[in-house]
Parts: structure tokens; sequence; C-alpha cells
């Protein structure tokens, strides 16, 4: 019996990916890495340490541990500054439907400070459950993250299914051994190929998940 839906959050619940690839290719030029747009929806997901540790590698730099923390309230400063983030269409009125019969998780690698400060302003009571990237000590993609989430939802992984947009979540998922659906928000769909399911977009989410709603259980899209 399907009990709850665990959502990861930028991409899928917020359109912020476009601000986090510019407060990361701005703070990672001022430390002498380069890199681009793509790197950055290719790590999305991860948490702050290991997405930084994979973009100094791709760079072919060394992260030195004692620059982490510096680097990080840098890159939370310029995207604070420049971000302009809002809920995808429709998904606020989803969930608050969804919320009457299923319980709601939220999993990400963002810090908690910008998580409860989103689902404050666009979620407000609608999430049972939130970890954030600091709540885990192996995040995306490994499985902890999802596997915290169960936990705390108290439930069994077959009452469940994961919505993610990005690779590294889609493998997190799938580790910890969940149904996920993937929605290829701001990469290709074939990124997203470990996905149960692939939707077009966040108006082909919204109707999977009122089929779901009306069904009670998993459904095809069809």
């Amino acid at each position: 019996m399907l009990s709850s839906l665990i959502f990861d959050m930028d991409g899928v619940l917020v359109d912020s990916m476009t601000y986090h690839a510019q407060a990361w290719i701005q703070v990672s030029s001022e430390v002498g890495v380069n890199v681009t747009p793509a790197d950055i929806y290719e790590v999305e997901g991860a948490n702050h340490r290991v997405g930084l540790e994979w973009l100094f590698e791709k760079a072919g730099r060394e992260l030195d541990p004692d620059m982490y923390d510096s680097i990080l309230e840098r890159k939370i400063e310029i995207f604070t500054s420049i971000a302009d983030v809002k809920p995808f269409e429709g998904m606020v009125e989803c969930l608050s439907v969804l919320k009457k019969d299923f319980k709601l998780a939220v999993v990400t690698g963002s810090e908690r400070v910008t998580v409860e400060s989103f689902m404050d302003q666009f979620f407000p009571g609608i999430f049972d459950v939130i970890v954030s990237g600091e709540d885990v000590h192996y995040g995306k993609p490994y499985p902890e993250p999802y596997l915290k989430a169960v936990e705390m939802l108290g439930i069994g992984k077959e009452e469940c299914i994961v919505v993610e947009n990005a690779p590294m979540g889609v493998e997190s998922a799938k580790k910890a051994g969940l149904y996920c659906v993937g929605v290829p928000t701001y990469i290709t769909p074939d990124k997203l190929s470990e996905a149960d399911m692939i939707l077009n977009d966040h108006a082909s989410l919204q109707a999977y998940l009122y089929n779901i709603l009306e069904k009670g259980h998993l459904c095809d899209n069809s």
C-alpha cells in the first residue's frame, strides 16, 4: 500500500538550480576552478561537500579541507544575493491535495537553513519529514539520505516513491531500494536512465501524482 511520497527539492519543488549554478561558478572562479552549468547539473543533488570535491577533482585540483567552510559560506552568500526562487507552477496546489492522503518528505543536498526557508515560504505545513544535506554523513549519490527519510517516516520501502530530477538523486534512491520517478528539469532524459519511470515535465508529474491519488497505487505513464 502506497503511503508516502518523497521529493527532491531543487528542480522538483522549486526552480532554483540556475541560481545555484551561477553561485557555484562564481565562487569556483574566485578560487581558480573553472566549471560550467552542465558540470553543476551533473552533481546536482549531492551535498555541498561531495559536490565541491567532485568539481575540484574535475578541474584537476585537490580541495584543501581548510577551504571548505569559507567556500561554502561564500557560495551561500552569492546564492542568497541573486536567487529569485519560485515553486514550479502547480506544485503547491498539487502537494496540498496529496497531503490529505499521503505522508510527504523532502530529501535534498541543500543546507538546512535554505531548505527551511523555502519550505516556510512556499510549502508551510506540507511536509512531515525534511532531510537536508547536513543531516547525513554520506549524501547523494549514496543511499543514506533516502534511507533516513524512510526511517523517519516510519514506513517500509515498498510504501513510497521518490521524485527526482538529478542523476545523483536517482542513483541514491535506487541504491536505497526505492521506486524512483525522474523529471529531467535541467538535463536530457537519458541522464536519468536509472529511474523506474521518466516523465516529460512538471505538468506530466502532477498528472501522474493526481492519478496515484485517484487509484491509491503506483501507475504506469499511460
